[in-house]
This record gives C-alpha cells, structure tokens and sequence, in this order.
C-alpha cells in the first residue's frame, strides 16, 4: 500500500513587500497542484523520486546521495527529507520511506511549490504511518522543512497548501482563512525566469533605508490596498480588484522589484481586456496574475504567449492538502 497526497500552490494577490514590515498580505490558493506518493522502505532511507523537475536521489543519516540530476540538487530535497523525519519523529516510529513527487506547479517563480510539495510529503508520511495528522499539524511540520529551503518563511506558503482558500496574514498577528462562495479565474503569465525572494526583501530594506521618508509611504500604501482588496475580493467586484491591482504594481515598480519582463506581461495582458494586471510574489522575475471577464480570458492568455510568456489559467481553490491510501497497481 502506498498513500498520495497532493496540495495546492498559491499566489499573492496584494501586500508583497510591505507584508516584511506592516499591513496585511492577501495569499490565495490555486488549483494547480503538487503530489506525492509515499511508500514505506525496509532500510531508514529517504529515497525522492522527482523526476518531473529533473532530480532524484537518497538520504542516508542526512546526507544526500544524487542518482539524477545536480548533486547540489539535494539542498531542495532536503526539505522533503526534513519534513519526513519530524513526521516520523512527532509519531514516535522509525523507518525509511518512498517518496515520489510530481508537480504541476512551475518551481522558484513565487507560487508556493515547495510549500505545496513539502506539505503533501507531510500529509503522506503522516497518513502512511497512521498517524491521524491535523492540518493543524500538518502545518506546523512542513513549516520545519519549509526553513531548510527559504530560511526564516513567513508560514503563509505552508499554511494556504495545507488549508486552502484565501488567507490574510499580517505580523505579529494569527493567520485568518476565508472560504470564496464563488469561482473567480485568474491568468498567471510566467516569465520563467527564477529569483531569489531573499535577495529582492534585502534590496527593499536597502532602499528603504536610503529613503525612508519615500518608501514608507509606499508601504503604507501596500497596505491599505490589501485590505481595501480583500473586502472586494468578497464583494467579487472584478472593476476594484482590478484598479487595486494595478495601482499596486505601480507601487512594486517603485519600489524596483519588477522587470522589463513582467511589465510586457502585465502591460500585454492589459491590452487584451484584463481590468487588473501585476507581478506576484517577491518580483525580479517569476510570474504576474491578471483578472478579467470570461470572454477575455482566451485573448489575455494569447497576448502573454506572444510576449515569450508561459500562460497558466487558475482558479481559486477552496481544497487544501488531501490524503488517500492506494493500491500499487493504482496510478
């Protein structure tokens, strides 16, 4: 027998940037997702199979052995082997797992999929041993494997994969999820080019505090769009989602974490009917999200494929991680 589980990435739709310092973070759960199967192993290895994003390989005693794909790979799957040792250790049992992941969610563009993959490894460990995890716990365990790849994480990415739907999150302050009643679709155009969230934080600090007297105004702005947004966002009035966003890309413009890249996306997507365009995440590349009516949608994703983009159409996702136990033969 062996247990999948699969979780959802996610995509920030205001406060980047201005989240690290104050005001909310409105982060939404997308129906593109990571799986993972998890079998159980005679010996206390860890072996991942991720041959989809172009690596394989074991953990013996922590250390990393490639069988395909970059030896330095393994600081990635790291995570993964982290997280499957605190499931083990929180159940108190001992063993060596199988883990094979396979992914639909672009990775290192700043839509949750190591959050995703690092909490369906959680969920299927914990479900292979028995172990009745929460999503409570869930959580919290992925969040260990989570630190080993970003360092110190907000918990926003672990959280939105482990529960789903909208979550607000804001320093200092507990997470709050809300579920939406209806559908809206998105388009996330990647420029797939990878960043570094760590070194795009460091570069706003830096402005910030060369120009304080500007940028706090900025943030504060960041802010204020966040939560404006997220009482649209209920409302699902597409015309003030759409203002917002685009007021605040102009405000991440100003604070130099887009790219010419993103802004042909934005601006293409624009074009073609979006009533609202932005970049999302930490910027410097990865993706930006556009909204719009149905009958742009097809014209948005066009206009983003002529301007050497990946198009990706989502929607909202109210599911979160999801467990179940599978026959061998089953795929």
């Amino acid at each position: 027998m062996s247990v999948e589980a699969t979780a959802p990435g996610k995509m920030i739709l205001f406060g980047e940037h201005s989240v690290v310092y104050r005001g909310p973070a409105i982060v939404l759960a997308i129906d593109r997702r990571a799986r993972v199967v998890a079998s159980k192993r005679e010996d206390k290895r860890v072996y991942i199979d991720a041959e989809d994003l172009g690596f394989s390989g074991y953990f013996e005693e922590n250390e990393y052995y490639a069988l395909s794909g970059k030896a330095w790979r393994g600081r990635n799957l790291s995570a993964l082997n982290v997280a499957s040792k605190k499931v083990m250790e929180h159940l108190g049992v001992e063993g060596g797992v199988n883990l094979v992941v396979r992914s639909m969610i672009p990775m290192a563009v700043g839509l949750g999929s190591s959050a995703a993959v690092c909490v369906a490894t959680t969920a299927a460990v914990g479900e292979l041993f028995n172990g009745n995890l929460t999503k409570k716990e869930i959580a919290e365990l992925s969040f260990e494997g989570e630190k080993i790849i970003h360092g110190t994480p907000s918990g926003v990415d672990n959280n939105v994969a482990t529960f789903g739907g909208i979550m607000k999150y804001e320093r200092g302050q507990p997470f709050e999820s809300f579920k939406l009643e209806q559908q809206l679709p998105f388009v996330i155009g990647n420029t797939r080019r990878k960043r570094s969230t760590k070194n795009l934080v460091d570069e706003v600090r830096f402005l910030k505090e060369k120009n304080p007297e500007i940028v706090d105004g900025i943030i504060d702005s960041i802010g204020k769009i966040s939560k404006i947004g997220l009482d649209a966002l209920f409302k699902r009035n597409l015309e003030k989602i759409g203002d917002l966003m685009n007021i605040n890309h102009g405000l991440l413009s100003a604070l130099g974490v887009s790219t010419p890249e993103l802004d042909e996306l934005v601006y293409a997507a624009r074009r073609e009917g979006a009533l609202g365009a932005k970049l999302t995440g930490a910027g410097g590349g990865g993706c930006m999200i556009a909204i719009a009516k149905d009958e742009n949608l097809s014209k948005i994703e066009k206009g983003i494929m002529r301007n050497k983009g990946q198009s990706i159409r989502v929607n909202l996702s109210d599911e979160g991680v999801t467990t179940r136990r599978i026959n061998s033969g089953d795929s």
